[in-house]
Order: structure tokens, then sequence, then C-alpha cells
């Protein structure tokens, strides 16, 4: 089992190319919150990516990071909907984890 997995993915829009990113783990919003652009950060962006740091260091339960980062995601306008993504996922053969909407 990894304990740096989420309870439950998180899905993001990715760029302006309408692809939906799916972020299961630390690893992943730790990767996604690095390649923000940096014109683009916050406090917000930089609260998420800490708590993501502290608890792959096991100093922050997961559970804060995921929070965090899901509040990173609402404030940046990129959270999806897993009701909306759902039916992409269930029709794309690809399994890379993005699914185009």
């Amino acid at each position: 089992m990894d304990v740096t997995a989420f309870s439950n993915p998180v899905f993001v829009k990715r760029g302006s190319s309408y692809l939906v990113q799916e972020i299961v783990d630390l690893k992943g919003a730790i990767e996604f919150l690095e390649e923000w652009p940096e014109d683009r950060r916050s406090l917000i962006h930089e609260t998420a990516l800490r708590a993501c740091y502290q608890a792959y260091d096991g100093l922050k339960p997961l559970g804060v990071a995921r929070d965090a980062f899901v509040g990173f995601a609402k404030r940046a306008g990129i959270l999806e909907d897993l009701e909306a993504v759902t039916p992409w996922i269930a029709a794309s053969n690809s399994g890379g984890g993005q699914a185009q909407v």
C-alpha cells in the first residue's frame, strides 16, 4: 500500500488544452505545483506546496496536504468535478491519467 496515495484522486484542468489530469498522490501534487507558472503563483500555491512537502516528510497528515491541494485548485479555478470527468475516463483507452474533455 502506498502511504502517499490520496484517499480519493483530485482532478484538475491542465492548461488551456482542455486536458484533465488525475492527481492520485503526493508526488503528483508536488510535480503539478512545481510546474505551475511562476507568474501565477500565490500564497495559496505556496501553502499547498509546503503542506505537500511536509506530508511527504511525515510532518503533516496526508489528508491535510490533499485538502491544501484541493484548496489551491479551487482558488486557481482548475478543480474539475469527478462526475464531469468520469464518463471521459471510462471512454479513454490510453490509461495515461489524463482525459480530454
